[in-house]
């Protein structure tokens, strides 16, 4: 039975009102958090709102909630979210759904290094699991990858080495201590989506816990899937951790299920990638950051 994308999002909507708490953080507590936007106008946070919900609630009918996503913790739930999605004929968001609390320039707000993780131990232990399984093997000839929103460690397998791993970030210094690239470029993808490559370039493609960053994430998933060789791979990996004031007002306002599922959807309104799929590579549910992954590969004909 097909996935319905309305029916799986409205699974969430008891969580969005006034007093709803952001599940993304970064040093502050959920619960502070719940109390500052408690002071905040509701649609400068919460700018997914009516017009959002009212669409895919008007789509959904009355065919019912979507049992899979019951809990987006449970183990392998995620997985299955993407399968056989019912997906709506024109792209669903709206302008606002990707507005930020802070839109001041990325640039400065990353102006300063950070050299720090953003995901626990056990989170990135889980993520490099992943990548060595999922990646080309190391020194494979003429194999290229690309790290966007990269900083200073991306997190690949140790000693993982191709004679091209490009990175794009917002900060000088924290790509330059980055020992796995060989090169790098300095770019705000919220203002230039243009990825300074050529076609088809690219075996693989990365974003580690950015992907809730973007504010025009068709523009730069069309130009990943123009980088990437017929069959590569973009692999799009993310927790329910980030810095909430940069972070768009759909991620904020919603859970980890529809985050898998806004990031599918990512994929398919970009265009000539295959069906995007789901993995859950949590290591510790409940006990340390959760993890999840949703990828797709450039279709052939793309």
């Amino acid at each position: 039975m097909a996935n319905r994308f309305p029916n799986i999002l409205q699974n969430s909507l008891a969580r969005v009102h006034p007093n709803a708490s952001i599940s993304c953080f970064t040093t502050v507590s959920c619960a502070r958090l719940s109390t500052t936007l408690k002071r905040v106008p509701r649609r400068l946070v919460f700018g997914i709102g009516v017009s959002f919900w009212a669409q895919f609630m008007s789509m959904a009918g009355n065919s019912g909630s979507n049992s899979i996503i019951a809990s987006a913790r449970t183990k392998g739930s995620v997985d299955q979210i993407l399968q056989n999605v019912e997906w709506p004929e024109q792209f669903p968001f709206k302008d606002e759904d990707f507005q930020r609390f802070d839109e001041s320039s990325d640039l400065v707000f990353y102006e300063s290094p950070r050299f720090v993780t953003h995901i626990d131990d056990p989170a990135i232990a889980a993520l490099t699991k992943y990548y060595k399984e999922a990646f080309p093997p190391s020194n494979t000839p003429g194999v290229a990858l690309l790290d966007m929103c990269s900083s200073w460690v991306s997190h690949f397998p140790a000693g993982y080495k191709q004679e091209r791993i490009a990175g794009m970030g917002l900060n000088d210094a924290e790509l330059k201590a980055n020992k796995v690239l060989t090169e790098y470029v300095v770019q705000d993808l919220n203002t230039n989506p243009k990825l300074p490559f050529e076609d088809n370039s690219f075996d693989v493609i990365t974003n580690v816990v950015s992907v809730d960053y973007l504010n025009k994430p068709i523009e730069v998933f069309k130009e990943m899937r123009r980088v990437l060789k017929p069959g590569g791979k973009a692999i799009m990996s993310f927790s329910n951790r980030c810095f909430w004031t940069k972070a768009i007002s759909i991620w904020t306002s919603t859970g980890d299920a529809d985050h898998v599922m806004i990031v599918g959807a990512y994929f398919h309104y970009a265009g000539g990638f295959e069906p995007p799929q789901a993995v859950d590579i949590s290591p510790n549910p409940g006990r340390s950051d959760p993890m999840y992954i949703v990828h797709s590969t450039k279709l052939a004909t793309a």
